[in-house]
C-alpha cells in the first residue's frame, strides 16, 4: 500500500501571509479542491468547547474553510453532536448557545450552526458497516444526511482514548448521545435514584417495555433493555447514566469502527492543528498549561494517516515547563503514555487501519 499523504505547516506568518492564509494555501496544497463541492450540503464537524475551556480552536480558523466551501459552490454548515456527559452542550439549546459563546455562530462564521443529532440527542441514523464491535452505528442524522464531510480538529490528549485526534473528532463527536453511550459502554444503562424525578419520560420513551417505578423512582430491567439510550436523551433531570465500562482498547477501536461509519461512502477532507495541546479533551470546562509547544497545521485525506503524523509529531517535542507532562514523563515514556499510562493510545491507529480506515504509513510534505 503507498503511504498517504499528509502536508504539513508550522505556525510562523510573515508580513506577507498570516495563518489564515497559511491554512488556506495548505488545504488547497492538499488537495481539497479536487472535491465536488456543487450545491453539496458539507458538513464541517468540530468541537464548540466546553464553556470554561480556552484550548479549543478559535473560530476564525473555521471561517477559511467555510469561505473556501462556498467559494467552490458548496453549501457548508458547523456542526457536532450532544454530549453524553451532563453540561453545557448536552442538548441542542444549551448546545448551540455554548457554541454561540465560544464564537461559532452565523454572523462569525458566514454559515449556519446545526447540532447534528438533534434536540435531545436522539435524531440518529442507523449506519450498518457490520464492524468487529459495532454493527450498526448510530451517528446524527444531520451528519449522515451532508453531502461531503470536512473535520477540523485540535489535536489534545484524551483520558480514555488516549489520543484525541480525528478519528476522536469525527467518531465519538459523530456518535448520537445513544452512540456514544455505545462506546463508552459495556453495559447498559442505569437510573441514579436521587435524581429521578417520577416524570416518566423514560418510560414513555421505551419501546421494550424495560423501565418500570418502584417507590416513584425509575428502574431499568436489563433483561428487556437492548440499549439503544433513549432514554438518556429525553430525562430531563440527568438522572439515567452510561454505564461507562467500556475497557480502553475496545473504545478506541468503537471510535475507529464510528469514524468508518460517517465517512465510508462520501468524500471527506481532514484538518487537524497541534496547538495549546491540553492533556485533557476539550469537553472539559477547564484546561491546563499546554503540555508541549505550538507545532503546526495538517491536512489529508487520510485520517488515519493524519493522527499517525499528528503523534509522531507530537512525541518528537520536548515538555512545556511546568506543566503536567514535565512533571509526570519518566526516562522511556513517550509523550502520551506519561500523562496517561493505563491508555494504548496506539490501538485506535491499529484499528483504524485494519478496517480500511486509512494507512499509518505516511509522507509528511512540508509546504
Amino acid at each position: 500500500m503507498a503511504k498517504s499523504k499528509v502536508y504539513f505547516t508550522d505556525f510562523h506568518a510573515t508580513f506577507d501571509e498570516n495563518l489564515l492564509q497559511k491554512l488556506e494555501r495548505l488545504v488547497k496544497t492538499a488537495g481539497i479542491e479536487n472535491i465536488d463541492f456543487k450545491n453539496k450540503f458539507t458538513a464541517i464537524k468540530i468541537h464548540f468547547g466546553e464553556p470554561g475551556n480556552l484550548a479549543y480552536l478559535r473560530p476564525n480558523y473555521a471561517k477559511v474553510i467555510v469561505d473556501l466551501v462556498k467559494k467552490q459552490g458548496g453549501r457548508p454548515f458547523m456542526t457536532d453532536c450532544n454530549t453524553l456527559y451532563v453540561g453545557r452542550r448536552k442538548n441542542a439549546l444549551d448546545h448551540l448557545d455554548a457554541a454561540y459563546e465560544n464564537g461559532y455562530n452565523p454572523f462569525t462564521l458566514g454559515c449556519q450552526v446545526i447540532i447534528g443529532d438533534g434536540l435531545k440527542g436522539t435524531d440518529e441514523k442507523l449506519v450498518p458497516i457490520d464492524g468487529e464491535y459495532v454493527k450498526e452505528a448510530k451517528i446524527g442524522h444531520a451528519v449522515m444526511d451532508a453531502d461531503v464531510l470536512i473535520s477540523i480538529t485540535h489535536f489534545k490528549l484524551h483520558e480514555e482514548a488516549g489520543l484525541g485526534g480525528t478519528m476522536k473528532n469525527i467518531g465519538m463527536g459523530c456518535g448520537s448521545r445513544a452512540g456514544k453511550m455505545e462506546m463508552h459502554s459495556n453495559g447498559k444503562p442505569y437510573v441514579q435514584q436521587e435524581d429521578c424525578i417520577s416524570c416518566g419520560a423514560c418510560r414513555k420513551n421505551c419501546a421494550h417495555d424495560a423501565i418500570s417505578f418502584v417507590a416513584r423512582k425509575a428502574q431499568i430491567d436489563h433483561n428487556k433493555c437492548v440499549g439503544c439510550g433513549r432514554c438518556i436523551g429525553v430525562c430531563p433531570a440527568d438522572a439515567v447514566h452510561a454505564a461507562q465500562d467500556e475497557a480502553f482498547d475496545i473504545l478506541n477501536k468503537k471510535i475507529a469502527e464510528y469514524t468508518l461509519a460517517v465517512v465510508k461512502d462520501k468524500p471527506a477532507f481532514h484538518i487537524s492543528f497541534i496547538v495549546d495541546v491540553s492533556p485533557y479533551c476539550d469537553c472539559h470546562a477547564e484546561n491546563d498549561v499546554p503540555i508541549v509547544p505550538d507545532v503546526g497545521m495538517l491536512a489529508s485525506f487520510d485520517p488515519v494517516a493524519l493522527d499517525a503524523a499528528c503523534a509522531d509529531l507530537f512525541n518528537a517535542q520536548p515538555a512545556n515547563p511546568g506543566s503536567m507532562l514535565d512533571k509526570e514523563r519518566h526516562e522511556g515514556e513517550d509523550n502520551f503514555t506519561a500523562v496517561h499510562p493505563v491508555v494504548r493510545w496506539q490501538c485506535q491507529l491499529e484499528h483504524g487501519q485494519k478496517i480500511g480506515l486509512g494507512n499509518m504509513d505516511y509522507e509528511l510534505v512540508e509546504i
